[in-house]
C-alpha cells in the first residue's frame, strides 16, 4: 500500500466500505432459521478481514496526509521568512526614497546633470527604480496570498486527518465487537468439534464428488465432439477439443478478454476463493475450491460471462442445476441454480440470464458457484473477471 497515492487510497477506501455494506447486507441481514456456526464464523472472519484492510488503508492515507502536512508546514515557515525579508527590503527602500525626495525633487535631480546624456541616464534610473518598487510591492502581495492559501490547505488537511483517525477508531471498535462474537462461536464449535468436523468432511467429500462428475462430463463431451471432426491431427492431444476455425476464433476472443470479463451475476460478494486453502477453524483440514463462491441477493440471476453454447445441464439429487457453457475450448460452469432459462444446445450471449440462483431456506443465503475450465483444466476465475 506504500506505493499508492492518496487518490488511489481514497478509491480503495470507498471500495472497502462498499464491500463491508455488502457483507452486512448479504451475510448478516437474513434471519437464519437454524444456526450454522461454521458458516457464521466464516462470515465474521470475512467481515473482520475487510475491516482490517479498511483500517490499513485509512492508516496509509493518514501517513500520506501527515507527510503533506509536514511539507506544507515547512513551506509556510520558509515563505514567511522570505516575506519578512521582502517587507524589510521594501520598507527600507520606501524610507530611502522618502529621504531623497525631501532633499531634492526629481526635477532638480535631472536639472543638476552635467550634460544631456547624464540627464537621460538619471531619468532611466528613476523609471527603473519606480518599476522595481511596484514589482516588489506586487511580490509581497503574491507571497502573502501564497502563505494564506497554504495555511488554508493545512487547516483542511488536518481536518481530513482528524476525520480519518475517528473513522479508524470506529472501525477498530467494530472489529472488537466482531471478535467477541467470533470467540463465542469458537467456544460453541469446541463443544461439538467432532460433529462439526464430521459434517465438514462430508460436505468436502460431496463437493469433490460433484467436481469429479463435471470433469467426467467434460471429458465425454470432448470425446464426442472430437469424434465428429473429419480432418483430425495425426497426434491429437488427450482431453482437448479439436477446434473448428469458428471455435478457435471464439476461444481467441475469450482469451483476449482475460481480466475484462464480466461477473456471472449483477451484484455479489466473493465468499470463497479459488484453490487449496487451509480451513480457518480446523487445522489439518484443507478446502480445495474449484472456482469462486459468490453470495448475492435473493431472486438474483446467473449471467453468462461470454458468448457461447450450452454444453450440458446437470441436476443434483436435491434438484439444483449446473449449467455448462462452451466458449471454444473454454467452459464456464454456473452451479446452484433453482430455475433455468436455457436448455442444452442453446446459443447464449454475454450477460444473458441463464437461471435463477438458489436461496437456502435455512441459512437465507443465495450462493452461486462459478468454475472456469480450459478443456479439463480448472483455471482461477479471479484472473479472468473484472476486479471490483
Amino acid at each position: 500500500m506504500q506505493g499508492q497515492t492518496k487518490k488511489e487510497l481514497e478509491k480503495r477506501q470507498k471500495k472497502l466500505k462498499k464491500e463491508i455494506a455488502l457483507v452486512n447486507n448479504l451475510l448478516f441481514k437474513e434471519i437464519k432459521k437454524e444456526k450454522n456456526v461454521l458458516e457464521d464464523l466464516k462470515d465474521i472472519n470475512q467481515k473482520i478481514s475487510i475491516r482490517q484492510n479498511l483500517i490499513n488503508t485509512i492508516n496509509a492515507e493518514a501517513k500520506i496526509l501527515s507527510k503533506q502536512i509536514a511539507i506544507n508546514e515547512q513551506k509556510v515557515i520558509k515563505l514567511k521568512k522570505e516575506l519578512a525579508v521582502l517587507k524589510a527590503d521594501y520598507a527600507s527602500m520606501i524610507f530611502k526614497s522618502y529621504k531623497s525626495r525631501s532633499q531634492q525633487s526629481k526635477i532638480m535631480f535631472l536639472l543638476s546633470s552635467d550634460n544631456f546624456y547624464q540627464a537621460y541616464k538619471r531619468l532611466e534610473y528613476m523609471k527603473q527604480y519606480t518599476s522595481f518598487r511596484k514589482k516588489q510591492g506586487e511580490e509581497i502581495v503574491t507571497q502573502t496570498k501564497t502563505v494564506a492559501a497554504i495555511i488554508d490547505s493545512l487547516t483542511l488537511q488536518k481536518q481530513v486527518k482528524d476525520t480519518l483517525i475517528l473513522s479508524e477508531k470506529e472501525q477498530q471498535q467494530k472489529i472488537e465487537l466482531d471478535k467477541t462474537s467470533k470467540e463465542k462461536l469458537i467456544s460453541i464449535i469446541k463443544k461439538n468439534e467432532k460433529k462439526y468436523k464430521r459434517d465438514l468432511k462430508k460436505k468436502i467429500k460431496e463437493e469433490k464428488r460433484v467436481s469429479e462428475k463435471i470433469d467426467k462430463i467434460i471429458k465425454e463431451a470432448i470425446a464426442r465432439a472430437n469424434k465428429k471432426v473429419k480432418n483430425k491431427p495425426k497426434t491429437p492431444k488427450k482431453n482437448e477439443f479439436i477446434l473448428s476455425p469458428e471455435a478457435k476464433a471464439l476461444a481467441t476472443k475469450f482469451e483476449s478478454n482475460k481480466g475484462k470479463l464480466p461477473w456471472p451475476l449483477e451484484e455479489g460478494l466473493i465468499t470463497r476463493r479459488f484453490g487449496r486453502q487451509a480451513h480457518p477453524t480446523f487445522p489439518g483440514i484443507t478446502l480445495n475450491s474449484t472456482g469462486l463462491h459468490f453470495t448475492t441477493k435473493k431472486d438474483s440471476d446467473a449471467k453468462t460471462i461470454f458468448n457461447g453454447k450450452v454444453l450440458n445441464i446437470l441436476v443434483t439429487s436435491e434438484g439444483r442445476k449446473n449449467v455448462l457453457i462452451q466458449h471454444g475450448n473454454y467452459i464456464t460452469s454456473y452451479n446452484n441454480l433453482e430455475k433455468l432459462y436455457v436448455k442444452k444446445g442453446d446459443v447464449v450471449s454475454t450477460g444473458q440470464s441463464i437461471g435463477k440462483i438458489f436461496t437456502d431456506k435455512v441459512s437465507g443465503k443465495t450462493k452461486l458457484i462459478f468454475v472456469l475450465y480450459k478443456n479439463t483444466t480448472k483455471l482461477n476465475p479471479s484472473s479472468w473477471i473484472l476486479r471490483r
